[in-house]
């Protein structure tokens, strides 16, 4: 990006902080994890259930969650299949084991408390660039751009014009997110929140509500006149009849038994031979399964 272009992005965000920001004042959904008492342990339980799943599935599993264990040391102290099995239906178990293991390295090297440092919390288990980024931002009020898809789609509309961001974060969005990034760390914080939000509420990927927009006057996907998106196609995101869907029926009986299931009772959960047996090598692999016996299974203890 050219000096110029620099600098011009960087005064058009000046105008976005301050009417964003306000709008979310007035309109951020009251939410467990955004309230001063769920600390730093209470947002990275959020993010981690939050990753590909709605608002609304993630509300009563958080609240479970953390009334079990309300610290790391708590998780850590329980054995990893414990966490598979209070995740439920969240999807995407290997989250619960990445935050079992996350729970014990913090238990382990930060005694018991989330890290603030940006780069202790990106060496933890399973915290990843935005997941590290969102913590330090949202639970300690840090200055750092987080950039998950609802964000990726506001910048993609507000300031590059484009209907949809591409299908995985690229540089240019990392280098655009942190010019977009105010400068004073609570407006950065609050920034940070006031994007995901209005992508979440307003800016959704399927019809968005620009009358309630507060930047739509300076939206430039909508002075160029809504353009249509034309890049790689938008994936989506099948479910019946694939493998993911098989193993969450597994893995439904081993968490509803607190004894090991045998091979049969697992083979009674779908018909198709060679796609349950690939399901279950799968959650073998992934160590959200563990075999105890020729055709014995249980949740991990280890």
């Amino acid at each position: 990006m050219t000096t110029d272009t620099a600098r011009t992005t960087g005064n058009a965000a000046a105008t976005l902080h301050l009417p964003v920001n306000a709008w979310y004042e007035a309109n951020a959904r009251d939410l467990p994890w955004r309230r001063p008492e769920a600390g730093a342990w209470g947002v990275m339980v959020s993010e981690f259930m939050l990753q590909q799943t709605p608002v609304s599935r993630v509300l009563p599993m958080y609240e479970q969650w953390l009334a079990r264990w309300p610290r790391p040391a708590d998780l850590a102290a329980q054995p990893p299949g414990e966490a598979v099995r209070a995740w439920g239906r969240l999807g995407y178990p290997r989250r619960a084991l990445r935050l079992h293991a996350a729970a014990n390295a913090i238990t382990e090297r930060h005694g018991g408390e989330v890290p603030s440092d940006h780069a202790e919390l990106l060496a933890l288990p399973g915290v990843g660039e935005y997941t590290a980024a969102a913590v330090a931002s949202f639970a300690y009020g840090q200055r750092h751009p987080v950039l998950d898809t609802n964000v990726r789609r506001v910048f993609a509309r507000a300031v590059s014009g484009l209907q949809y961001p591409p299908n995985a974060t690229t540089a240019a969005e990392r280098r655009l997110a942190r010019q977009l990034l105010p400068d004073e760390e609570a407006t950065a914080a609050r920034w940070a929140a006031a994007t995901m939000e209005l992508g979440a509420l307003v800016c959704v990927a399927r019809g968005p509500q620009c009358g309630r927009c507060p930047i739509a006057a300076r939206c430039a996907w909508r002075l160029a006149g809504f353009p249509e998106h034309d890049g790689p196609p938008r994936r989506g995101q099948s479910y019946a009849g694939t493998d993911r869907q098989v193993r969450g029926k597994l893995l439904a009986v081993l968490r509803e038994s607190r004894e090991p299931v045998t091979q049969a009772t697992l083979d009674a959960v779908w018909d198709e031979p060679v796609q349950r047996a690939r399901a279950l090598d799968g959650l073998v692999a992934d160590g959200l399964v563990e075999p105890v016996a020729p055709g014995v299974y249980r949740l991990p203890v280890e």
